[in-house]
């Protein structure tokens, strides 16, 4: 059994009716597999004695990670999370096992397996995702002695750590970048802009405080690069829907845009699919998307990377070293690396460097207090 696999949980309330739920404790390997490439996670589960972990030992640290919705496989926010962990597993020896909810009504329920369970027991339980946040409030309080890092948002429990992103102050960078290129007439790749339309666009998935930051950033720095920039904007209301995100796009090409910049999960393939299908441009999220999504490459020009890897290794090791501090927030910004502008590995060298230079000035005077970057659109 990997170590990625899923234990079976014994005692647990509510188990027998988890058994066909994407990914969760309890689950085998096998099924997950399935569930990402299309399966209805239907699969024959084995019993809680054929799979009693032998891999766990008292001096193993034990991790539990419960993702976004939108599962692994979407290049972008979780599989940028279970890096960290593959890391962390790969230098500090640990073992983790892995949680994929199909929604987010199951938050809550695969939190308190990873918590209530003995064997293996789980020295850190990692939420991934801001919309864990109101099940973890709950789960924290009823678990105190389980140590939680949250990602993306704050529960203020003195057993929960929370890392926060600066993520406006990257869209700032790639929003100054289509700017820039939406003036121009640039062709690379299989897209290209036009001089006559200053218009850019940007989809975003479930509509909230932490998406607007993606939102309110880029504009900003698209206004930054020229006032006269329009930037359309549509929230798809899921990171998990890439027909929405497809359609969402093409409305944006079809009214002028040459770029579009989402901050939506999966539901961002829909995006690249919509700019290769018109001949434009986009830009990826959280990882570089033109690597992880490499069949679109030619059309993305950068990604705003957003090193969630960083924040669940970070946790990881504290808890390795005796140093775990819950209750506290970590923010992860430009100036501590944890944005930042990724251009793309086919399109980069076709960007001129103007472009670059000016983007890299506007990073340098972020990170020095010279540039406030706002984190509400309204303030754009």
């Amino acid at each position: 059994m990997d170590r990625r696999s899923f234990v079976k949980v014994t005692g647990l309330a509510g188990l027998t009716g988890l058994a066909g739920c994407t990914g969760g404790p309890g689950e085998s390997e096998e099924t997950t597999t399935t569930e990402a490439s299309g399966g209805d996670g239907g699969e024959e589960t084995t019993t809680a004695a054929e799979e009693t972990t032998t891999e766990s030992s008292e001096d193993t640290t034990n991790v539990g990670m419960v993702y976004a919705t939108g599962g692994l496989g979407d290049g972008s926010f979780n599989d940028q999370a279970q890096q960290g962990a593959i890391q962390a597993e790969e230098d500090l020896g640990i073992s983790f096992d892995e949680a994929q909810p199909d929604e987010v009504s199951q938050f809550k329920t695969f939190q308190q397996q990873f918590a209530q369970s003995t064997n293996p027991n789980y020295d850190l339980v990692c939420c991934i995702g801001f919309l864990q946040t109101d099940a973890l409030t709950e789960t924290s309080e009823a678990y105190p002695e389980q140590n939680f890092m949250l990602v993306d948002s704050v529960v203020d429990a003195p057993n929960v750590a929370n890392y926060v992103f600066a993520e406006h102050e990257g869209s700032y960078l790639v929003g100054q970048m289509a700017g820039l290129l939406t003036t121009e007439e640039f062709s690379a790749g299989a897209g290209s802009t036009s001089s006559d339309s200053a218009t850019l666009g940007f989809v975003g998935g479930v509509e909230g405080s932490l998406i607007k930051k993606f939102e309110a950033g880029f504009k900003a720095g698209a206004k930054a690069a020229n006032g006269d920039v329009e930037v359309l904007t549509n929230y798809t209301g899921s990171f998990n829907d890439p027909a929405a995100g497809k359609e969402a796009a093409l409305a944006m090409y079809n009214n002028g845009a040459d770029i579009v910049y989402h901050a939506s999960g999966n539901t961002g393939t829909g995006v690249f699919q919509a700019a290769q299908e018109q001949g434009k441009f986009a830009i990826g999220v959280d990882r570089d998307q033109s690597v992880t999504k490499s069949s679109y490459a030619d059309v993305i020009l950068a990604s705003m990377v957003k090193r969630v890897n960083t924040a669940v290794y970070n946790s990881i090791e504290s808890v390795v070293d005796e140093e775990f501090q819950g209750g506290g927030i970590v923010t992860l910004g430009l100036e501590q690396n944890g944005v930042d502008i990724v251009y793309g590995d086919s399109l980069s060298s076709e960007i001129p460097t103007s472009v670059k230079d000016e983007v890299a000035a506007s990073r340098e005077a972020i990170v020095a207090g010279d540039v406030e970057v706002p984190t509400d659109p309204s303030d754009v």
